[in-house]
């Protein structure tokens, strides 16, 4: 169940992948797996390119569903998988595409994670919320997580204490704001860097639509623009805060 994309496996890194946002099951059932999802749906290298291709996206599908059908089986494969001696001392990413979709879930890799603890995971994720109540000041010692900009809930973070990703139109664009690239080895993402940078993929037809802006400056857009709606909503009503 573990795999190595092409940019993970040139710094020895396994990832689990799980289908972007909103995705079918076999059976017609809707999933959306990555919940805290708002800009960057619309810019999501996982919506794109070969993560769309068809035997690409049904194998991570068929892994959801093998997730979310069977939990206790797939949290026993997951823990036979990783005492494996090829997992020994190594580095697991968690979801390349997708997110943690319920709270069951992270607990399960939570524990999961305990029973390897010569495995370092890390994950980059928007479940800022899931994380407060679950995560953060109780997590197993070997787990790194970043919290990605673009989400529901960036509002939430502190910039200058929560570590972060954001992502930037260009590499140029990483260095001016002052961010540890991500582009020599994502396993800056684990390290100790409050903020984490990465150029956008090379998709020209999301690098157009981003424009000049981060994923972080796009969402701060989107929240303004709810904000003022709400505010014009409370103002119709005779409502003042």
């Amino acid at each position: 169940m573990l795999t190595q994309n092409s940019q993970l496996r040139r710094i020895g890194v396994y990832n689990f992948t799980l289908p972007a946002e909103k995705v079918l099951l076999p059976d017609g059932r809707e999933v959306n797996v990555c919940p805290s999802a708002s800009a960057c749906i619309s810019l999501c290298y996982a919506r794109a390119g070969a993560y769309r291709f068809s035997n690409v996206l049904a194998a991570h599908t068929r892994t959801l569903a093998f997730v979310m059908d069977h939990p206790d089986e797939w949290e026993a494969a997951m823990i036979e998988e990783l005492t494996h001696k090829r997992y020994f001392r190594k580095s697991v990413r968690l979801h390349d595409s997708g997110d943690f979709y319920s709270a069951d879930y992270l607990k399960r890799w939570l524990r999961i994670m305990e029973t390897a603890p010569d495995v370092l995971f890390y994950t980059y994720t928007k479940e800022v919320v899931m994380f407060r109540r679950h995560v953060e000041g109780k997590a197993p010692a070997n787990f790194r997580w970043r919290y990605s900009l673009g989400g529901k809930h960036d509002r939430l973070l502190d910039l200058a204490l929560d570590p972060h990703a954001e992502v930037f139109p260009t590499e140029d664009a990483v260095a001016a704001a002052g961010y540890v690239s991500n582009t020599p080895s994502d396993l800056v993402a684990a390290g100790e860097a409050i903020e984490v940078g990465m150029p956008a993929n090379n998709i020209k037809h999301l690098q157009k639509l981003q424009g000049d802006r981060t994923f972080g400056e796009i969402q701060r857009a989107i929240d303004a623009e709810k904000s003022l709606v709400r505010a014009a909503k409370r103002a119709n009503l005779g409502l003042t805060s």
